[in-house]
């Protein structure tokens, strides 16, 4: 004789939700996969060779350095102007 029954779905729904239902995560970046070559390339260069771009990495290079060279003057400013504030 042929078994009735093939399936249950008996505490299948408990268990999809105690770790919860999450949404996908998104991607930070769109794949580029197929899109057009030339725009590719194009884009490459101009990011490679825009000067603003390169002047801001600098920038940022230039301020993370003081900031860790001059940390413990930073963390008295902080203190001294909580102190003022009380």
């Amino acid at each position: 004789m042929a078994k009735d029954k093939n399936h249950s779905s008996k505490n299948q729904n408990h268990k999809n939700h105690q770790n919860g239902i999450k949404k996908p995560r998104r991607q930070k970046y769109a794949s580029l996969k197929a899109v057009n070559q030339k725009f590719l390339r194009n884009r490459r260069r101009s990011v490679r060779n825009d000067p603003n771009i390169k002047r801001s990495k600098a920038l940022e290079k230039r301020v993370q350095a003081f900031k860790a060279k001059n940390a413990a003057w930073f963390l008295y400013l902080n203190l001294f102007v909580f102190y003022l504030i009380d």
